[in-house]
């Protein structure tokens, strides 16, 4: 069955705010598992158990991220602690952005996301995003690292043959990226970022000469770790770091197992003449 990324994705992404939006606004606590732990995180949700988060254990690899992986702990946005980091620029962007989640959410129809036109998600929004059922896929080549996001079919290019970041780079939706190993932390640095996108669900903005740092580790089996931190002189006073977002590995699930979930523009179009604008008070 053909199903709109609006009307899945969407409210998948909606649900999913509003469970984790209490941690999201403490900016989230670190998780509890150390280096070389197995104890597994137990599941929380029935949807975790259906796609199998059931507690696994094996061999730990650290160096090797190859899998499926679901968020299971984490805020899904920026925290209203990157509120009081804007810059007089990015206090602008910020209230020009009318976004459909969160606490300045206005009903779709009457906001400027650019979900609501299947625009590109960008970097951060899909890091912040593959939680609500959805997932990421990590693949190693012998030159590069892969990552596949499940939300509309995105993947980037992670390059780990020792390149150094381009000079002038012309901005991309999910900018360039590089890649290296500090100890058992895959280290990615990426730069110019398309500044259409958002940073996030809750209309953050963010600039072309952004700069994100993504640190990742595997200190059990069936957990990855992630933090990110997200520099942006020209929108933000000084870096925001976020917490540590944890993922389950999905043993019994493969990607292409999942619900096909492009965001199709024409799909897109059709659901919001029928369900999003009229549900929004505008009929066209």
């Amino acid at each position: 069955m053909r199903r709109s990324i609006a009307a899945v994705a969407l409210l998948a992404a909606l649900a999913a705010t509003a469970v984790v939006s209490a941690q999201g606004r403490r900016g989230g606590q670190p998780p509890a598992p150390g280096a070389g732990e197995q104890a597994a995180i137990p599941c929380t949700n029935d949807w975790q158990m259906r796609d199998g988060c059931a507690p696994r254990t094996g061999t730990l690899k650290p160096r090797d991220l190859t899998g499926v992986w679901m968020r299971v702990r984490g805020a899904t946005n920026m925290t209203r602690e990157a509120d009081d980091l804007l810059t007089p620029a990015g206090r602008r962007l910020f209230e020009a952005n009318k976004p459909s989640f969160g606490p300045r959410a206005v009903p779709p129809v009457r906001g400027n996301d650019p979900l609501g036109k299947c625009d590109p998600l960008g970097l951060t929004r899909n890091l912040f995003t593959e939680i609500a059922a959805r997932g990421l896929e990590f693949v190693h080549l012998p030159d590069r690292v892969v990552e596949f996001f499940e939300y509309a079919h995105q993947y980037r290019t992670v390059w780990t043959d020792g390149r150094a970041l381009p000079k002038d780079p012309e901005p991309r939706w999910m900018g360039y990226s590089v890649g290296r190993w500090d100890g058992d932390a895959f280290v990615v640095d990426s730069i110019a970022l398309d500044d259409r996108v958002w940073a996030d669900m809750w209309g953050h903005p963010i600039s072309s000469k952004a700069r994100i740092l993504e640190r990742y580790r595997r200190p059990a089996f069936d957990t990855l770790e992630l933090q990110m931190t997200i520099t942006d002189p020209d929108l933000y006073t000084k870096p925001w770091v976020s917490d540590v977002k944890v993922h389950r590995l999905q043993v019994e699930r493969a990607m292409d197992d999942r619900l096909e979930t492009f965001c199709v523009p024409s799909e897109e179009e059709n659901f919001n003449k029928a369900i999003r604008d009229p549900a929004g008070g505008v009929v066209r």
